[in-house]
């Protein structure tokens, strides 16, 4: 008898436990719908324009959390990378882009507020559920980086990640309410 053969069969049984627990745990990240971030930048007037929209980022869940009263805070993060062949790709700019909703339950209406890097631009007062999810899952022509940063005749991406808080459900993983998405582009001068 193989005295190290015990020893294998537990620590093969650990593993085939923890592995499925690892499964397991994964299941639920699995099965939420898929979520899209479409990104368009755009170069005008000196500026870098980015288009952004978050398909199906107002979820059934998310909707539930707004309409519960407690405030609820989309953050986009947005960086303009430069492409660096063979090498980890440069962040030129980043920029934060968040939509905060208020919602009043006496009036039955949505406060909105829109920051950018943590300075507030603009608030509204909406009262249809539907304009509140287009107002913080879709932005048109941002006017976020400025085109003194970039170099002519380069390719560059913007890259966009988003986040809800609070989140409707409690994930395993702490990557499984964000999305992504991002553009490439190359810079003439």
């Amino acid at each position: 008898m193989n005295p190290a053969r015990p020893d294998y069969v537990r620590n093969l049984t650990t593993a085939v436990c923890l592995l499925s627990l690892l499964l397991a745990s994964a299941a639920p990240v699995a099965a939420q719908p898929a979520e899209t971030l479409r990104v368009r930048p755009l170069i005008r007037d000196g500026q870098v324009l980015v288009t952004f929209a978050l398909d199906g980022g107002l979820t059934d869940e998310m909707k539930a959390v707004v309409q519960s009263g407690l405030r609820t805070v989309f953050t986009y993060t947005v960086e303009l990378k430069l492409k660096v062949p063979a090498w980890v790709d440069r962040t030129v700019a980043s920029v934060v882009v968040s939509t905060s909703v208020d919602f009043d339950n006496l009036t039955r209406r949505h406060t909105i507020s829109q920051a950018l890097d943590g300075r507030v631009e603009e608030s509204f007062i909406v009262e249809d559920p539907a304009q509140v999810a287009q107002m913080v899952t879709h932005f048109d022509r941002l006017p976020l980086f400025d085109t003194k940063v970039l170099e002519a005749n380069r390719e560059y991406y913007v890259l966009i990640r988003a986040d809800a808080r609070p989140r409707s459900t409690a994930g395993l993983w702490p990557w499984s309410g964000t999305a992504s998405g991002s553009a490439k582009f190359t810079f003439i001068k």
